[in-house]
């Protein structure tokens, strides 16, 4: 059986133009911040737990274990985290925020909020709430 792609009705493209506009309003914000859309998730997994080690990390954010390597030199030259050593193995690192990484929370946590909602615009609050159901859904299983 021969099915036509049609683009207009394909999953991939239509979320892909969705998060790449999103992301490409996201990173702008966070710009300027001094940070990336990159950046963006090991920030939040250290936001809501430090202590962790580098694979947690890549593990909660769902990104590659060298990407979050990178990630973690540049927030480090930033001032925004420091690696300590962790005392159950002398191979890995425990990751924790500096002060200034910690400060950066509050300020921008507004900013993925503001960039959902007017994503999220065209949306009924149910529908919204239906959306993120079941996008949720299909990212547990990932």
């Amino acid at each position: 059986m021969n099915q036509e792609f049609d683009r207009q009705a394909s999953f991939g493209w239509l979320i892909n133009v969705v998060a790449n506009n999103a992301s490409k309003t996201f990173d702008a914000a966070l710009k300027k911040h001094g940070l990336t859309v990159a950046l963006w998730p090991t920030m939040m997994c250290l936001w809501e737990e430090e202590g962790i080690t580098q694979t947690e990390i890549a593990q909660k954010s769902k990104v590659e274990n060298s990407t979050t390597t990178r990630t973690l030199d540049k927030l480090e030259k930033l001032g925004l985290v420091e690696r300590q050593d962790d005392p159950n193995s002398r191979r890995s690192f425990r990751i924790y925020l500096t002060e200034q990484g910690r400060a950066l929370k509050d300020e921008l946590l507004p900013i993925p909020v503001q960039v959902n909602q007017q994503v999220l615009s065209e949306l009924n609050d149910k529908e919204q709430a239906q959306l993120i159901q079941l996008l949720q859904k299909m990212v547990d299983k990932l």
